[in-house]
Order: C-alpha cells, then sequence, then structure tokens
C-alpha cells in the first residue's frame, strides 16, 4: 500500500493497515502531529502440542508468544531494535528537555538585562533632575544675593557674571570681524581723508537713513579730527554737574541732565546689568549709581518739593499784634441766626436772600460801639449745608449757637455742636425769640446737659445770652461776651508776612470771572500778590470788602473777595502768597496732578470681582441722571450731597456733572447725549445755550431754593419706581357643566357663588383649591347674550383664553389688579 505521493507507507508485512497520529518535535521547540499508518502484529497460534525447539529443532521458550517462522537471531534482532527505539526517544526527551531549559535561561537573561538597562535609564533621569534643581536653588541663591547687594542701605547693582573664554573657532571668528571692522574704518578714513572738506550738505545728511547731525556736532567733530592731526589731547575736560534727581527718571531725561550722551548712559545701565531703552523710566538708586559712574554729584529732590517754598514759617513773638476774632454763628434752621446777625450789623440781609434762608456763607465786620473790631461769619443752617457749617467752624475763633426758646435743640443744633467740639473752638449760646409767648429759655439750657453743653447759669463755663433779634434785647450783652472770650483767647498775628488765608467760598462771576471770598488768618493780603489756592493760581486784581468796597489790601481776620484767578476754587482750599507767578503755577500744577493720579489709583483699585458685583447690582437699579450748576461752590456741593440722599435699592440719582457758573452749550451737548436734564441753582443758560437747547429738546430748569430742587427731584425719582401691584377678589363662581361648543371650545356652565364676575378681571381656576391656571376669560354670558359681569346668585357660561382643562366641581376665582403709585420718603 503506498500513500499519494508514490512512497510507501511504514509498516509491517502482512499486516493490515491502522492508522495513528505522531507526535514530531523540531529542535527549535515547535512541533507537528502527523498522521501515520500502521499494520497490526498478525499473531500465530500454534498447533496443541507443539513443543519449543532451540537452534538445533529443539522448542525454546513459549510457543504460543512466538510467532510462526520467527527464529530466534530474528527474535534477538526485533528485542534489540525495540530497546534501540526505546532508548532514541529517552535522549530525544532529554534533548528536548535540556533545549527548554536553555531557552527559559535566556528569556531570563533577556528580562534581567532590559531590567538592569531601565534601572539605569531612571537612575539617569533622576540624577539629570536632582542637578536640574541644585542648578536653580544655586540661581535663586545668586539672585537672593544679587537683591541684597542692590538693597537702598547699600544700592549697588549686581553685575552680570563674567562670561566663560570664547572658543578657539569664536575667538577666530572675532579676531577675523575686528580686522573687517578696522579696514572699514581705515577705508572709511581715506574716503573722510580724499573727500576734502566738509560740506553742510554732508554734516547735516548724517549718513543715508540716519538723524539729521547739528552743527554743533559737525564742529566737535572737526575739532576732534584737528587736534587728532595735531597730535594734541582730543579728550575734552570733564564739567561736573549737580544733577537733580527725583525718585524716578526716564533714561533719556537722566542723559540730558548730566549732558552725556544716551547711548553711553543706555550703556552703562547694560554694563550693570539692567537691559533698558531711553524711554524707560529707573528708580532713584540706580539713576544715582550712573550719575556717580559718570563723575557727576547726585541732588536728591522730590515732586512735593516745588511746595516748600510755602511752608509754615514760625513767626517771632515781637512781630505778633491783635487781631480780631473771627466769629461763626451756628444753629438750626429758622431760629433767626442771620435775623441776629442783621440786628448786631443794622442791615438786611435776609431780604436779599431766596426764601428767606441763607443759602451761603456771608462773612461780615462789625464794629462795636467800644470800638472793637468782629468778624462774623453766617452758615447757613439747612440739614444740605453740614460741610459748609464745617468748613466754618475750622476758620473760626469762636462760636455763637443760636437756639429758639419756642423750639429748644433741633437735629443741626446737635451737629453744630459737634462741629465745634471737634474743631476745640469755645462756644456761645445765644438763646434767640425770647419776646416770643411760648419761648421757655430754662428748656433750651435743659436740653443742652444731654449734649455735654452746660451753660454758666446751670454751674458750667460756657456762656449763654437770652437775645430777641426783633427787639434787639440781649444784643449788647451778647457782644460783650464775645468780647471777653476774644479777650481770654488773646488771638494774634504777623500782619507783616506774605499772606495765608481760607477760601469760605467760590463762584463764576459773570462780569468778573472766579471770585473768591477768602478770610484772610495771617499776614496781609495786597493788590498785586502772585497766589496759589488749592489746584488754582493767579495775580490779585483786585480786593472787595464785605460792604462791596474796593480796597488795597486786607490784614488778619478780615474777609475779603478776591479776583484774578485762573479757575474757581474749591470752598475750604488754602490762600499762600508765593513770590513769582512761575512758583505758584508750579505748585498748581503739581497739586492738579496729584489729585488726578488719586482719582485714577482710586478708580483701579476696584477688583475684577467688585466690577462684575457691581455691574450685576447695577442691572436693577434705575438712575436719573441730572446736570447740575450753580452760582456758588458750595451750594453746589450741598446740592449734591443731598441728591445722594435720595433714592432707595430700586432708583438712585446720578450727578454725571456739577459746576459753578453759567449753563453753557457744553453742558446742553452733554445733557442730550446722557439724556439728562439740567438743573441750574441761582442761574441761568446764555442765549447760545437756550437756543440749542430749544432745538435739541433739552429741559432746563431753574431754582433758587434748595428745598424746591430737592422736592422736584425726589419727585422725578420716584416716576422711576415700578407701580406695586395690588390684587382685590372680587367674586368666585363655581362650575356645574362643562359645555362643548363648536368654534369656541369648552365651555363650563358656572353659578356665581360669591361677589361679582366681571369680563375683564383676570381669573383663576382651582381644583381641590390648587391653582392650575391663571390667565383671562376668553368669553362670559348670560343665557345667549356677552355680557360685561354677572353678579351673586346668577349662571353664567365662561370659556377661558387658550385653556380647555375644565371640570365640573372645580371653582373659578374672580380678581382685578390694581396699580399703586409708590413714592420716595
Amino acid at each position: 500500500m503506498s500513500d499519494s505521493d508514490g512512497k510507501k507507507t511504514l509498516g509491517l508485512r502482512g499486516a493490515a493497515p491502522r492508522p495513528g497520529n505522531v507526535k514530531q518535535s523540531f529542535s527549535h521547540g515547535r512541533t507537528k502531529n502527523v498522521v501515520v499508518e500502521t499494520k497490526r502484529k498478525r499473531v500465530v497460534v500454534p498447533k496443541p502440542g507443539a513443543a519449543k525447539t532451540g537452534s538445533g529443532g529443539a522448542p525454546v521458550g513459549n510457543p504460543s508468544k512466538r510467532p510462526a517462522g520467527i527464529t530466534d537471531a530474528e527474535m534477538e534482532r526485533r528485542l534489540k531494535a525495540v530497546q534501540a527505539a526505546k532508548a532514541r526517544e529517552t535522549e530525544e526527551a532529554a534533548a528536548r528537555q535540556a533545549e527548554e531549559k536553555a531557552r527559559a535561561e535566556d528569556r531570563e537573561r533577556r528580562r534581567a538585562e532590559q531590567e538592569a538597562k531601565e534601572q539605569a535609564e531612571r537612575e539617569r533621569e533622576e540624577n539629570l533632575k536632582a542637578k536640574a534643581e541644585e542648578d536653580e536653588r544655586r540661581k535663586k541663591e545668586a539672585e537672593a544675593a544679587a537683591q541684597a547687594a542692590a538693597a537702598p542701605a547699600e544700592p549697588v547693582v549686581a553685575r552680570q557674571p563674567n562670561k566663560s573664554a570664547p572658543a578657539p573657532g569664536n575667538a577666530q571668528r572675532k579676531t577675523d570681524r575686528d580686522r573687517e571692522d578696522t579696514n572699514k574704518k581705515n577705508r572709511q578714513g581715506d574716503d573722510s581723508r580724499r573727500s576734502g572738506k566738509l560740506t553742510l550738505n554732508q554734516a547735516l545728511r548724517g549718513g543715508e537713513g540716519g538723524r539729521q547731525r547739528s552743527m554743533a556736532q559737525m564742529k566737535r567733530q572737526q575739532e576732534r579730527a584737528r587736534q587728532k592731526a595735531m597730535g594734541g589731547s582730543v579728550e575734552r575736560e570733564k564739567v561736573v554737574r549737580d544733577v537733580q534727581l527725583p525718585e524716578a527718571i526716564v533714561v533719556s531725561e537722566l542723559a540730558n541732565r548730566m549732558s552725556e550722551k544716551v547711548a553711553d548712559v543706555v550703556k552703562a545701565l547694560m554694563t550693570n546689568g539692567m537691559m533698558v531703552t531711553q524711554t524707560q523710566t529707573i528708580d532713584a538708586d540706580t539713576a544715582e549709581l550712573i550719575i556717580e559712574e559718570f563723575g557727576h554729584k547726585v541732588v536728591r529732590v522730590s515732586d512735593a518739593d516745588v511746595e516748600d517754598v510755602i511752608k509754615e514759617i514760625e513767626d517771632d513773638d515781637k512781630d505778633l499784634k491783635s487781631r480780631p476774632p473771627v466769629i461763626t454763628i451756628m444753629g438750626h434752621v429758622d431760629h433767626g441766626k442771620t435775623s441776629l446777625l442783621d440786628a448786631i450789623r443794622n442791615a438786611r440781609v435776609v431780604a436779599g436772600e431766596a426764601g428767606g434762608i441763607t443759602q451761603h456763607i456771608g462773612a461780615y465786620q462789625v464794629t462795636t460801639d467800644t470800638g472793637a473790631v468782629l468778624s462774623f461769619l453766617d452758615t447757613p443752617g439747612h440739614a444740605a449745608f453740614t460741610s459748609m457749617r464745617s468748613r466754618g467752624a475750622q476758620v473760626t475763633d469762636i462760636v455763637v449757637l443760636v437756639v429758639a426758646a419756642d423750639d429748644a435743640v433741633m437735629p443741626q443744633t446737635i451737629e453744630a455742636i459737634n462741629h465745634a467740639k471737634a474743631a476745640d473752638v469755645p462756644m456761645i449760646v445765644a438763646i434767640n425769640k425770647i419776646d416770643r409767648p411760648a419761648a421757655n429759655p430754662d428748656k433750651v439750657r435743659t436740653d443742652l446737659l444731654q449734649h455735654e453743653v452746660i451753660v454758666e447759669k446751670m454751674s458750667g463755663d460756657v456762656q449763654d445770652v437770652e437775645v430777641s433779634a426783633i427787639t434787639g434785647e440781649g444784643l449788647d450783652k451778647l457782644l460783650e461776651a464775645i468780647a471777653l472770650q476774644a479777650e481770654i483767647l488773646e488771638l494774634k498775628a504777623n500782619p507783616d508776612r506774605a499772606a495765608v488765608g481760607a477760601v469760605i467760598e467760590a463762584q463764576l462771576d459773570v462780569g468778573r470771572g472766579p471770585v473768591a471770598t477768602v478770610l484772610v488768618q495771617n499776614g496781609t493780603l495786597r493788590q498785586g500778590d502772585i497766589f496759589v489756592v488749592g489746584e488754582q493760581y493767579g495775580k490779585v486784581r483786585a480786593l472787595v470788602d464785605d460792604t462791596g468796597n474796593r480796597v488795597k489790601e486786607a490784614g488778619p481776620s478780615v474777609p475779603v473777595e478776591v479776583l484774578g484767578l485762573n479757575g474757581t476754587p474749591e470752598a475750604g482750599d488754602v490762600l499762600n502768597v508765593t513770590d513769582t507767578e512761575a512758583q505758584a503755577r508750579e505748585i498748581a500744577e503739581y497739586r492738579e496732578k496729584a489729585a488726578k493720579d488719586k482719582r485714577a489709583a482710586a478708580g483701579a483699585a476696584t477688583t475684577l470681582e467688585q466690577l462684575m458685583a457691581n455691574a450685576k447690582a447695577d442691572e436693577n437699579v434705575s438712575e436719573l441722571p441730572i446736570l447740575l450748576k450753580a452760582d456758588v461752590q458750595g451750594s453746589a456741593e450741598a446740592i449734591v450731597q443731598a441728591m445722594e440722599k435720595i433714592g432707595n435699592d430700586e432708583v438712585r440719582v446720578r450727578v454725571l456733572h456739577h459746576g459753578v457758573g453759567a449753563i453753557t452749550e457744553t453742558d446742553v451737548g452733554l445733557a442730550e447725549a446722557s439724556g439728562a436734564p439740567i438743573l441750574g441753582f441761582n442761574v441761568r443758560a446764555n442765549a447760545s445755550a437756550r437756543n440749542t437747547a430749544n432745538q435739541k429738546g433739552v429741559e432746563i430748569r431753574y431754582y433758587s431754593v434748595i428745598y424746591d430742587l430737592v422736592d422736584d427731584v425726589k419727585a422725578a425719582a420716584s416716576g422711576l419706581l415700578s407701580a406695586e401691584i395690588k390684587e382685590n377678589f372680587i367674586g368666585y363662581a363655581s362650575i356645574k357643566e362643562v359645555f362643548k361648543v363648536t368654534g369656541v371650545g369648552k365651555v363650563a356652565g358656572c353659578l356665581v357663588t360669591e361677589g361679582v364676575a366681571r369680563r375683564s378681571a383676570g381669573v383663576r381656576l382651582l381644583r381641590d383649591n390648587v391653582v392650575i391656571h391663571e390667565g383671562t376669560l376668553k368669553t362670559l354670558k348670560r343665557f345667549k347674550d356677552e355680557v360685561p359681569e354677572v353678579q351673586s346668585g346668577q349662571e353664567c357660561g365662561m370659556a377661558f383664553e387658550n385653556y380647555d382643562d375644565i371640570r365640573p366641581e372645580d371653582v373659578i376665582e374672580i380678581f382685578e389688579r390694581e396699580e399703586v403709585t409708590r413714592t420716595l420718603a
């Protein structure tokens, strides 16, 4: 029997073939199953009685286990073949085991090598990381040491560390570059020598694309060339300069003050480790090092040093002379302050005030029968003028507290007491209106005890005088008390020095320009003096006293109107006389810049979170913008403070702009852009502003009494408040049946159980006392007719607008909404 490729199959001759599987093993470890056929061994059964024969025909072994015709030699040969096959199988199995063991050892060796390699890589990375951290630490320590070395106590700028020596290749390149530069310079020198005399065009051209050179630079260059040709020294003699150094300075300005080249200064800064340009600013310590390096002297100055010229100078006692006292009249509104001052002055000032109330600080001088001169300040008593009263207390020597005998102590009375105590000013209580039938001076004295004001009649140290501005009773005693208090204070000043005063009031007069009411506190203010006041400066063009007469000078404690300012100052600013106009202008500019920086810093201090919070808060707040122009600074300030108090969480008043003087076209333009009305307090709009306002529809309102202005603004702000919605329940109806009507939808057959059902009212559908719908009625019918309302106890048909889910036993609640107008308190 043969297989498919013609080869004979393995087997025993004469035996039937039998299929089987043989597992083949290869040297590289792979195995394979092979299908083979074997022949079954034929067993010869001997006949009974046959005996074993040996090699001579004698019987050997068991005749039943030996095949017929097989000799002993053949049998032995076969046994040896079987044993050899078994030995070969054992050897092959041992070889396979040895090969498997070798492969396992090889895999283990490779794995160990891989792990060792990975471990070495990790150790290398850790070493690199540790080295980087050590370098970073050393770098930080070096920077800290440099900063410590550059501290203000010993300002030394750390130099850059020296670079390592350049490589040979770099040195060769540098040498070649230097050789080329030298050759280039030699060529330029030859060209310049060949070109002959330097022309003006060549000097001004200064190279292609470069800056134009000045004639002085050209002359210096020619001088250096001449001295070099003659063999002389080219270096100029060093000029040592006193360099004024502020707290911060621009590099170019530093070079200008030292008369050095900007490039040289920048180079010196770079050498000291500062990479800056000529437009950058450096601090004073660094600039001082550069100045000393160039051989100049440093003079440290500050921007505020410009005010040193107006510093307070201590006066000699021998130069001091007696001055009149400054008395401030304070008290609650309508307690008779101005009327009392009128009685003292024998004048009629109240008639000149709008509404019969004082809205400006008045400054007056009064000469008594004994010849004593007194300077009075009359302050407003209304709540809006708190800051004005505060300024009055700061410049005064004596406070006269006016309290009405029929009204006793009031809120502004308490406020005036607090101002007087804060200024540490002696107080005299004038109990006014004692001629009234309801006058009770003792109640006034008792009420003052609650505020720690103990009058002499109550065994205290505060003088009290009962007066009447109408009858003149007690005025002499009041003047005596003032004179006594002034004598105790021993008020003195030096009239022979530069004037110092306080601005009581300021305004913009149409014919005279900015005008300031100044109370001279020390020195003498003369016509022609140059002065600075707050952020403004000027030259005294004219001085006007309290009676309207022009005077040449004003001494201590004299109130005068000063003309000649370049702008309107703030009430409360201090006036100082300077030597030159340049000093006054420099001081005013410095103060203006400082105020602008302060405002900018205050705006920049706001964080992003605060801005976002304010933006969210402002979304729900309605604003009423207004523009305000007043006749004097104090009134404008008082009105702005009153405007800030108007409003609540929903509405507020925003003053876009306030100023002093007439209403101009600029004000109208700002009002139009912001949609704000213009409020004029004792001022009017000029002709062009009126025409522009009429064309653009800007509203201008004029006022002369502060109460009216505040009330109108409050009413306008109240109009921005959203109306309050109030609900009134007017009836209930019960659904009995539900009908489906073509073209209408579901209609509820209802019985009005309470009140009335109206077609225009709002309705709610209640199911088990739970509101499931709120809306309006689409129809309300009585029988077949549409009716406006149905009374209680009557039946009707109702249909809801855009709602059909109605069921019997539901209840309809009928109500009306009412808008209630809200106002600001």
